[in-house]
Parts: structure tokens; C-alpha cells; sequence
């Protein structure tokens, strides 16, 4: 009997197919890895961002209001002062003169009136006896009266002349911060001369930012329909990226639009103690609602598009992923919102979306903070 033989080769590449059949089986039975996420209920307020414009509350240009060389400037320039606090002096030899020659003549005035009155009473009783005439009574009373109309003119002028040597020191108005001096010691200033210093409050501080009509109108209209809050928190995101710390208070809504912009001017006050927010400083005003509002919310990243609309793939209690059509009612701060679609706990995959289909079995694991 013959036993038939077969060729080496044979077996080899039969063991080849064999153990490749068996490492393709092996790697499509491998459950793809995929990170999810829960659809969790959480606190998103609704939320704008604007862009606005940092405004002093009070800012005031000094100016001289008498004439006169500078005899001091007694302040540094970007220092704080408060109200009342001296910034300049005006040589005010020429206005001290003015007061007393005034005065010198309010004292001449008042003798004048009393001989005045004197004189009326004698002419009175001279009268009475017949002696002169009423004309000369009548004379006597016009005297009193042009004497007591001097002496109310000379104490107006003293009046005039006290405030022209008052304004020989020239004085804050407010707290505030004062800028670059125009004039030095020495400098002839005078009402023409122009402003000396700014001087700038900043704390408190207001940002004035333009809200489009639009959107103040369906804010509006949420409001009346109870949707939302009329309050809103106002935060600042300053220009080198940082937030500031400080919340603002909304003071004053416009009551007509601009038209160049088709927007409405809203201004809020922030607290200002440290100076941060400077006058003309373009700021991002973010607007919050002030209550809270619970929403079903998932990672952004979860949701996917297609010609139909918003999906995500979910992932069962059995691992195996479905494809859920949902609609997103808004995105914050990285959650999309879900109004349909959804329910609370649900996992939705974030990672790996890419390497899997509709009903196939996932090692899926939940992301951190999930």
C-alpha cells in the first residue's frame, strides 16, 4: 500500500491561514474603547457676551478762574486726593488788597449812612418847629437812602472780591485722581489760559456697553412671560484676558435706540477701589441670569451633525451604542443643552465616536469628572 505524502509547503501555509483567520477573529470580537459621559442636570444660565467701554463717573477739567502767576502746585502728578484738597495757589497779594480797600470803604459807607440818619432826625424836629421847609426833610430821607444803597453795593463788591480770593486756591471737587499738570510754578493762568489738570474719579466706575434691540426685546418679552429673571449678574473680562473680580449692578437702561447701530445703551457701576478699570478702556461685559436654572446637559464635544441634525451615540446599560436624535437648545461653558432627546444619566460617548457604529458592543469608560 502506498501512503500518499503531502508537500511541506502545504501545511505550512494551511498554518498560516490558519492562525491569521484567527487573529482577525480575535480583533474584530475586541470591543472598540470609548470614553462617556453622563447627561447630567446642572446649573447653565443663560449668558451674553458684549463688548464695552470702561466711563469715569466723574471727570472734570481744573481751570483757573482768576488771574494770577502760580505760586505753588501741591500735588504729584497720578496721586489720589480727596475733596477739597489744595492743587494750586495763585499769588493772591492783588486780591487780598481788593478785599481791604473794600472793606475801607464799607466803614466810610456806614459812617456816611449814620450822619445820614442824623441828619434826617434833625430835620425831623426842625420840622416840627416849622424852621425849614418839607422839601428839606424830604431831602434828608433821600440821603439815608442813597446812604444805605451805597453801603449794600460796597458789601455785594466785598462779596465778589472775597470769592475772586478764594479762587486763588484751587481746590478738588471731588475725590479723585489727578492727571499731567498743564503749568508750573510761576505760569500767568488765568480763565483763558485753559485747564490745568484733569482730575478723574474711577471708584465707583461705570461700563456702558450697546445690547442690539433685538435681543433686549426678546428679553423682554421672556421676562413678562415669566421664562426668565428680570436680574442679570454683570461681569468683566479685562483685556489682558483675566477676569475681573468685582460683579456690577445694572443702573441705567436707555429709553430710545441709536440709530447708527440699531442698539440700545446699557450702563452698570462696578466697585473700583485698586483703580484696575481705567476711564476709555474697552472691556467683554458678561451677562448672567441671576437665578438659578437647572438644565439636561451633555459635553459639547458629544454632540454630532449630519444633514438631519444634531445626534449623539449613546451607550446602554449592555454597552452597546445607538444613535439618539436630539435637539440643542444652547451651549455654556462647554455643556450643550438638551431640550428632547435625552434623559438624565444617559451616557453619551465623548472619546472615540470616530471608531464606532450604531450596535456594535464598546468598552466604554467614563470620563474623569463624569
Amino acid at each position: 500500500m502506498r501512503r500518499s505524502r503531502i508537500p511541506a509547503f502545504s501545511l505550512s501555509s494551511a498554518l498560516l491561514v490558519a492562525i491569521g483567520f484567527s487573529a482577525q477573529t480575535a480583533f474584530a470580537q475586541q470591543a472598540p474603547a470609548v470614553v462617556v459621559a453622563p447627561a447630567t442636570i446642572m446649573d447653565l444660565r443663560e449668558s451674553v457676551d458684549l463688548t464695552g467701554k470702561v466711563t469715569a463717573i466723574q471727570k472734570v477739567d481744573i481751570r483757573a478762574r482768576v488771574s494770577g502767576f502760580l505760586e505753588a502746585v501741591n500735588f504729584t502728578e497720578g496721586q489720589k486726593v480727596t475733596a477739597g484738597t489744595e492743587l494750586y495757589r495763585v499769588e493772591d497779594g492783588a486780591y487780598r488788597a481788593a478785599v481791604q480797600e473794600i472793606e475801607g470803604q464799607i466803614e466810610a459807607a456806614e459812617a456816611a449812612k449814620e450822619f445820614a440818619i442824623l441828619e434826617r432826625d434833625r430835620a425831623e424836629q426842625l420840622l416840627t418847629s416849622k424852621t425849614i421847609s418839607q422839601a428839606k426833610v424830604d431831602e434828608a430821607h433821600a440821603q439815608v437812602r442813597k446812604a444805605e444803597g451805597d453801603l449794600i453795593r460796597l458789601k455785594g463788591s466785598k462779596d465778589n472780591a472775597d470769592l475772586n480770593l478764594s479762587y486763588t486756591k484751587i481746590t478738588a471737587p471731588f475725590d479723585g485722581i489727578v492727571g499731567l499738570t498743564a503749568a508750573d510754578v510761576g505760569a500767568l493762568v488765568g480763565p483763558d489760559s485753559g485747564p490745568l489738570v484733569t482730575l478723574t474719579r474711577l471708584d465707583p466706575i461705570y461700563v456702558q456697553f450697546p445690547v442690539a434691540t433685538a435681543l433686549y426685546l426678546t428679553y423682554r418679552e421672556r421676562v413678562l412671560k415669566g421664562e426668565i429673571s428680570g436680574g442679570a449678574n454683570v461681569g468683566l473680562g479685562l483685556p489682558n484676558g483675566t477676569e475681573y473680580k468685582q460683579k456690577g449692578t445694572i443702573n441705567f437702561i436707555a429709553s430710545n435706540v441709536s440709530q447708527g447701530t440699531d442698539t440700545v445703551t446699557v450702563r452698570a457701576e462696578f466697585p473700583n477701589p485698586d483703580s484696575i478699570l481705567l476711564d476709555g478702556a474697552l472691556v467683554r461685559v458678561m451677562l448672567e441670569q441671576s437665578d438659578k436654572q437647572d438644565v439636561l446637559a451633555v459635553p459639547q464635544q458629544a454632540v454630532q451633525r449630519d444633514q438631519q441634525g444634531a445626534f449623539v451615540l449613546v451607550v446602554d446599560a449592555s454597552s452597546k451604542v445607538e444613535l439618539r436624535r436630539i435637539d440643542v437648545a444652547r451651549n455654556a461653558r462647554g455643556q450643550a443643552v438638551i431640550s428632547k432627546g435625552l434623559k438624565e444619566g444617559e451616557n453619551v460617548i465623548t472619546e472615540g465616536a470616530g471608531k464606532v457604529r450604531p450596535g456594535i458592543t464598546v468598552d466604554a469608560a467614563t470620563a474623569a469628572g463624569g
